[in-house]
């Protein structure tokens, strides 16, 4: 029991010594005090020592195209750290960025002058081009997750909608799962897979949110990495498995796992597995799915692929009604399945990779990881705002967001290597 004490009295006493802590704004002494109250966001500290022994957040001040010959111009450590710290503290308006000017703790801790106005950050960005921007940002973002591409891995392509609430530019209205008659922008993002590290994002209008328009930004990204550096695997869902998605990476030599929608060749395809007898059995990890594989061409493709059919049993009791419409007054038919009929649930994959059969249903299951690192970046950060007339920087505020977003995620992975801590 002593030896307790003194550990715990060890702590105790270590906690309140001053830290000493590297910053870009220099070294800076941490210490604990629960009477008193400077700044809300002292983890900042900890948090740019990562940044400053990672030379990350110096890079991107220094790459910044924005250039000012006023005297009274704000300076690009001033801007940029004014936007780090609103990304940071979970902002998605420029509006909200008056309640950091009260902290004075922040600047120093970042090597900054001042907080700059909401005003002074929108114009700051304005005076970027699209191609400015992307040529900024676009690499830094590439830079983020180098790390991460030395290592067989499964780049994720995957599109989300955000919401606009106003006359903005690219504002259309088009698919919207969730605020359907609003206006939207469309934001075709490329992830790391499981990791939750974004490659990429483009901002497109709404009615561009097809798996076409996601097509040249794929391209791009796996345009700039190195043959060693390439994905294992491109994974997508039934949006994506079309003949021009998959025959330009098939040109490419480029791994794809893709979902089908249930069409009427597919449905046929689906017919012809009922009389097999050689289905998989799903282990303890399958989650119930069984497989088979077989060889498709649909009417519009121009060759046969390789296709890899899932099904498990359905568990739970169903009631089924017909797909006509009822004519006005006539009773809803139920159809109950009788209970010597198995009702299967089915998915068919398409690919070209190498993989065991029985490894793709994991693989797959694995895609809807993207949806919780949409859930962070849309709830958590600033993706769900931080919105302007001009669609243009709504395209440069998606890209920060996603790189500050990238850099926090590694800051958290070094904390705890074991686990993928939510940001």
């Amino acid at each position: 029991m002593g030896e307790a004490k003194r550990r715990q009295l060890a702590v105790q006493t270590q906690a309140l010594e001053a830290m000493v802590v590297d910053t870009p704004g220099g070294r800076i002494h941490v210490k604990w005090d629960h009477g008193a109250s400077a700044t809300p966001n002292a983890q900042l500290t900890f948090f740019s020592e990562f940044l400053a022994t990672t030379g990350v957040y110096s890079s991107w001040v220094d790459s910044c195209p924005l250039s000012y010959t006023s005297p009274n111009a704000p300076s690009k450590q001033d801007i940029l750290g004014t936007w780090l710290l609103a990304i940071l503290a979970g902002h998605n308006r420029y509006a909200h960025i008056t309640g950091l000017r009260g902290d004075a703790v922040s600047p120093q801790i970042l090597g900054m002058k001042k907080i700059i106005s909401e005003d002074a950050l929108r114009r700051a960005l304005s005076r970027m081009s699209a191609e400015q921007s992307q040529a900024w940002l676009a690499p830094q973002l590439m830079g983020s997750v180098q790390a991460a591409l030395s290592t067989p891995w499964i780049l994720d392509i995957d599109t989300t909608i955000k919401p606009m609430f106003g006359k903005q530019s690219g504002a259309e209205v088009s698919y919207n799962p969730h605020k359907p008659g609003r206006p939207s922008h469309a934001l075709h993002t490329y992830w790391v897979g499981n990791l939750r590290l974004v490659l990429d994002v483009v901002v497109c209008p709404g009615k561009e949110h097809s798996a076409a328009k996601a097509r040249p930004g794929l391209i791009g990204v796996l345009e700039k990495l190195t043959p060693q550096q390439r994905p294992a695997l491109v994974r997508g869902d039934c949006g994506f498995g079309n003949e021009p998605f998959i025959a330009e990476l098939e040109e490419r030599d480029q791994p794809y796992l893709f979902k089908l929608r249930q069409t009427v060749g597919v449905k046929k395809l689906l017919a012809r597995q009922f009389a097999r007898d050689d289905w998989s059995t799903p282990g303890p990890s399958e989650q119930g799915w069984s497989a088979v594989e077989d060889t498709l061409k649909l009417s519009g493709w121009d060759k046969s692929r390789r296709v890899v059919i899932l099904r498990r049993a359905v568990k739970a009791d169903l009631a089924l009604s017909r797909k006509t419409k009822n004519e006005p007054g006539e009773q809803i038919e139920l159809l109950m399945p009788d209970k010597d009929v198995q009702v299967w649930e089915y998915a068919v994959l398409v690919t070209n990779s190498a993989y065991a059969l029985d490894a793709f249903g994991q693989l797959y299951r694995d895609r809807a990881d993207c949806e919780n690192g949409f859930d962070e970046l849309k709830n958590q950060w600033g993706w769900g705002g931080f919105t302007t007339q001009d669609i243009e920087r709504c395209q440069t505020s998606a890209r920060a967001v996603a790189l500050v977003y990238n850099w926090w995620s590694w800051y958290c992975r070094a904390a705890k290597p074991g686990a993928r801590m939510e940001a």
